[in-house]
């Protein structure tokens, strides 16, 4: 089988040595199931959580030449951080007959291999997502002290050492003059002409526009205020524009607006990719409405009615999303968190550390005794100057040290071991989520929920990420399903009625339950590690 290689890593805290580890290891995976490597597809500094990757985008254009069967990934998040993009561009690949192949991930063909590659692409979504806090949450410090975050420099500013706002006193002029011109009722046409016929460009190097003047002129750092994130500090930046000038614009501005509707907010479709029609097979997609008194309405629609194909009903967002949420809930019982933790504990001691934790513990070990002996040298060292050169030494193995201990964590996350109370601990945390935590019904419906199918008589078969595991049944009717899904703190309660309950093969939840551990442990680690 022909394959390509694709490679990524998505931060300056990585380098080109990431890029060449993921390449050695796909090379020796394709080795070992001879495979035959026909090229290399790699983006350097660019996140898996959006397809905005130039060779990740040639790499799926280049699937219809059919030259490859295979993309040979390092594991599935270099292939993609969002599930969404993951299934669109997995089912392009498939449309040419090219499959995604990753080489630390054990991913079979079967049920538990479909099961598990659903899990990981879950993971990968959540883990990125809580790294984004973490970063943000950094971030926020900085504009407590009103430090300049990354981005567009606004025009009039200048950032200096320190990374505070100055005023850049030739563009400052341009700036005051844009205010005056509005405030003297001149037009944007008029403005945008006058800047652009003097050759006066944005903080961007651009043309003026309806765009940046209107952006300038809202923008409430030229009264002093720092910006970032929600965050505002008044005074915390040098001041460009008297606030009476800026009060004025506001108000004209809001005089010349045309009327716009209001701007719905926005809503998540949690069965978005696995909802689908049961007439036509088609997907429902989400779709709003506004009714007479103002009030919008979240729906599921088939994608059918569009290409006119079908006549299906809408159904109510939050009404299937509740009920979907309750079949997944209604997997975890006592019974089978006792069997599951089990089975994972003893799943766990078989796995051994990865090679490469024992090369990072062995440049660790080298690490130190390169200090020991250049403290050594000091204690005999006569000479200021040598001193000098060994004191340098001994920092750049600290820092080395830093960095190999960081890298060793990191490895262990994935290398991590698991007792029975640690399975045990988790997944009692799970069951007693809370059910108005948006993340919590995604994990659900994600690590659960494979497909379903709804039809106009309330019909609805649910089809489990687990081997023959599907629920038939009618859906209930809106009050009865909010009374029994949601306990006295919102949580779900426990289902005693058959027609809610689906059954599930002991053997079949130890992998699902073994990949939910890792995330508890992924929320774990970044808890204690930032």
């Amino acid at each position: 089988m022909n394959v390509v290689i694709y490679a990524r890593y998505s931060s300056h805290s990585q380098t080109e040595q990431s890029i060449e580890g993921q390449i050695a290891v796909c090379t020796e995976y394709a080795k070992r199931n001879n495979y035959t490597i026909v090229g290399e597809y790699i983006d350097r500094a660019l996140t898996g959580t959006n397809d905005n990757r130039p060779q990740f985008k040639k790499m799926i254009e280049d699937s219809n030449k059919k030259y490859f069967q295979g993309v040979l990934v390092y594991q599935l998040d270099r292939f993609a951080r969002n599930r969404f993009d993951s299934a669109t561009y997995k089912n392009r690949l498939k449309k040419n007959d090219v499959r995604v192949f990753s080489a630390r991930e054990n991913i079979s063909d079967d049920a538990s291999g479909i099961l598990m590659e659903s899990v990981l692409e879950g993971m990968a979504e959540y883990y990125s997502a809580e790294l984004s806090q973490k970063v943000k949450r950094g971030m926020k410090i900085n504009a407590k002290k009103c430090l300049f975050n990354g981005g567009t420099v606004p025009l009039g500013f200048v950032i200096d050492k320190e990374k505070k706002f100055q005023i850049d006193e030739e563009n400052a002029i341009v700036v005051k003059k844009i205010f005056d011109m509005y405030k003297n009722d001149y037009t944007m046409t008029d403005i945008i002409k006058y800047l652009n016929d003097n050759n006066i460009k944005t903080c961007l190097g651009n043309k003026f526009n309806k765009n940046s003047i209107r952006n300038m002129l809202i923008n409430k750092r030229y009264i002093g205020f720092y910006t970032y994130n929600g965050i505002e500090v008044e005074h915390g930046i040098p001041q460009i524009i008297d606030n009476e000038t800026f009060n004025i614009v506001q108000e004209k501005m809001q005089k010349n607006k045309k009327m716009r509707s209001h701007s719905k907010a926005k809503e998540e479709y949690l069965l978005t990719t696995k909802l689908f029609c049961g007439h036509c097979k088609e997907l429902m997609v989400g779709v709003s409405g506004t009714s007479k008194n103002k009030t919008t309405h979240f729906y599921y629609s088939c994608n059918g009615i569009r290409k006119k194909l079908c006549n299906k009903k809408n159904i109510q967002k939050d009404y299937i999303e509740d009920f979907v949420i309750k079949q997944a809930y209604n997997q975890l019982t006592d019974e089978n968190i006792d069997r599951i933790a089990k089975a994972v504990e003893k799943l766990v001691k078989s796995t051994e550390n990865s090679n490469n934790l024992k090369i990072l513990n062995k440049r660790l070990k080298d690490n130190q005794k390169q200090k020991e002996n250049l403290f050594n040298s000091l204690k005999i060292c006569e000479f200021d100057n040598v001193k000098k050169s060994i004191f340098e030494e001994i920092n750049k193995l600290e820092q080395e040290q830093q960095n190999i201990e960081r890298d060793i964590l990191l490895e262990k996350i994935e290398n991590i071991e698991m007792t029975y109370a640690d399975v045990t601990f988790f997944l009692n945390l799970l069951k007693k989520g809370d059910i108005n935590d948006i993340r919590y019904r995604k994990a659900l419906i994600n690590i659960f929920i494979d497909k379903i199918y709804l039809y106009d008589n309330n019909d609805i078969i649910i089809m489990f990420n687990l081997q023959n595991n599907v629920y038939r049944g009618k859906l209930p009717k809106i009050e009865d399903l909010e009374c029994s899904f949601l306990g006295q703190e919102g949580s779900p309660e426990k289902d005693n009625t058959n027609s809610y309950k689906t059954q599930i093969k002991p053997s079949e939840f130890t992998l699902l339950y073994f990949e939910m551990v890792f995330i508890y442990f992924i929320i774990y680690l970044f808890a204690i590690f930032f």
